[in-house]
């Protein structure tokens, strides 16, 4: 075994993490879950929805048959919808292609909606006794700052670099690589994190490249920064007897399949607006604090306007909206921005 991964194993068997829901276990379908979720999302914050999700989905039967609403509200607050819709899709895939059982060829888990190479590997390596080299963010960062590896991590050339150091770096023996796996994750999560490493106290400090030169600071190379497009949108919150009104997201796009307020642009008039797409009338009550809300590419700022109705000249309930009590829509499968404003309306 390379130098490297006793390393990783010794610093995992004292140091790692080892009682997190999803470990000691090899059900393919609890850890495919929890690759899915730690997906750009860091283990505190999975937790909680990993528990609630696996009790409400405890195998891939009952998750393919679950309409996608109901996935989707599983996941409410979690972020990053797509992971959702993908892993019901690909449940629903196992189940027609696969009999329902868990695909057991890396070939046929990578061909799953949502899985890439790495998060196949961390499947195939954890769940199935077949050992594959890992490369996600966390081992990128351990990587780059080890093996002293400069250039932005997503570059072609830096990237085939890592994937060989990953190959050649990975146990053969299926135990050996279930704890050097997970050794990598846990000490680029704990440890090795993005900003303020702990270097002092980490056992991997002895060889670590960028320690020895006093260049952690400097590693990974940081990506050039980019000035962040800024879009503003006004949130029309109609209430009607204690119930606001939902509308239907498209399924493609930001906040896709959820449940959201209705969107106009900053220019229009909210009650014209609202008579426009709903047949409503209705007057304006005391606005509600901006929410800023930022995603991977933009920031968006929220106007919310709550509107009272006053009269509904056409049905605002056919395909597409819902009225829903202020608590019971709270509850929904809604973005994240939309439940706290609702939560501050029924405060006020």
């Amino acid at each position: 075994m390379a130098a490297f991964a006793d390393a990783i194993i010794a610093w995992q068997k004292l140091h790692g993490r080892h009682d997190l829901p999803w470990q000691n276990t090899t059900d393919a379908y609890a850890i495919w879950v929890s690759e899915i979720m730690l997906q750009q999302t860091q283990v505190a914050a999975v937790i909680g929805y990993y528990t609630k999700f696996m009790q409400r989905f405890p195998n891939i039967h009952v998750l393919s048959t679950a309409k996608q609403e109901e996935v989707l509200q599983s996941w409410s607050g979690l972020g990053y919808y797509s992971r959702a819709r993908n892993l019901h899709n690909a449940a629903q895939k196992i189940v027609d292609d696969f009999k329902g059982e868990f695909p057991q060829n890396f070939d046929d888990i990578l061909s799953l909606s949502g899985i890439g190479r790495s998060t196949a590997a961390a499947i195939s390596t954890f769940a199935l006794n077949t050992p594959q080299p890992i490369l996600d963010g966390n081992v990128k960062r351990v990587f780059a700052r080890y093996f002293n590896i400069a250039g932005i991590t997503n570059a072609p050339k830096v990237i085939q670099t890592m994937w060989q150091i990953a190959e050649r770096e990975n146990p053969n023996n299926p135990q050996d690589a279930i704890v050097y796996t997970q050794g990598l994750m846990d000490l680029g999560a704990t440890l090795c994190t993005r900003t303020k490493p702990q270097c002092p106290v980490c056992l991997m400090n002895i060889d670590c490249q960028a320690y020895a030169n006093k260049q952690v600071h400097l590693l990974p190379t940081p990506k050039p920064k980019k000035t962040t497009p800024q879009k503003q949108t006004m949130m029309l919150i109609l209430l009607k007897a204690g119930e606001v009104l939902l509308e239907k997201r498209p399924q493609t796009g930001i906040w896709a399949g959820l449940w959201s307020l209705p969107e106009i642009d900053l220019n229009e008039i909210a009650t014209e607006a609202a008579f426009t797409k709903f047949g409503i009338e209705s007057e304006p009550e005391e606005t509600l604090p901006v929410v800023n809300h930022a995603f991977t590419h933009f920031k968006l700022v929220i106007h919310p306007q709550p509107l009272q109705v006053l009269r509904q000249k056409l049905q605002a309930n056919q395909t597409g909206n819902i009225w829903l009590p202020i608590s019971e829509a709270i509850e929904a499968a809604i973005p994240t921005p939309v439940r706290n404003i609702l939560t501050t309306l029924k405060s006020y």
